[in-house]
């Protein structure tokens, strides 16, 4: 990072990609200034959905600070902010809205029981959990295979 001109560098040493709650991207956030940017690597490592980077750029903008993503070279200034800020409303239209929580394990077992409990059909299920209809109708067989074994 020192190599193409940054400044200050800060590294977030767990693996996947910075949160809100990420202590080193709230210091920056908190840090960066007018005419600043905040330079990635690559805009994987800065946010886990579409709707966190466009946070991220909500707030650097306004910061009066930019985005720069190093691979592919876009800036959220301009031409090519306009561009990326598009696309991911174009990403976001169609993300399905619990992505980053699908469930997994037990707990999704759980959840989907619950949700059948409460007189939820398996189509409506999958839709708010971000799942296909396979993965409830199959869970939900492992609890009824759970239940007479």
């Amino acid at each position: 990072m020192k190599a193409i001109g940054c400044h200050v560098v800060r590294a977030e040493e767990p693996a996947g990609p910075m949160t809100d709650e990420s202590t080193v991207l709230t210091s920056i956030l908190d840090f960066i200034g007018e005419g600043d940017q905040l330079v990635v690597t690559r805009l994987e490592h800065l946010a886990g959905s579409s709707r966190n980077v466009l946070d991220v750029i909500d707030k650097l903008e306004e910061r009066g600070a930019s985005l720069y993503i190093v691979e592919p070279e876009i800036c959220s200034e301009g031409e090519g902010g306009r561009a990326l800020r598009a696309a991911l409303q174009a990403v976001l239209s169609v993300e399905p809205m619990g992505m980053h929580r699908r469930p997994r394990g037990q707990s999704a077992i759980d959840e989907i029981r619950a949700l059948q409990a409460a007189g939820v059909g398996p189509v409506e299920i999958a839709r708010r959990l971000g799942v296909s209809r396979m993965t409830v109708w199959r869970k939900l067989r492992e609890v009824e295979a759970r239940a007479t074994a």
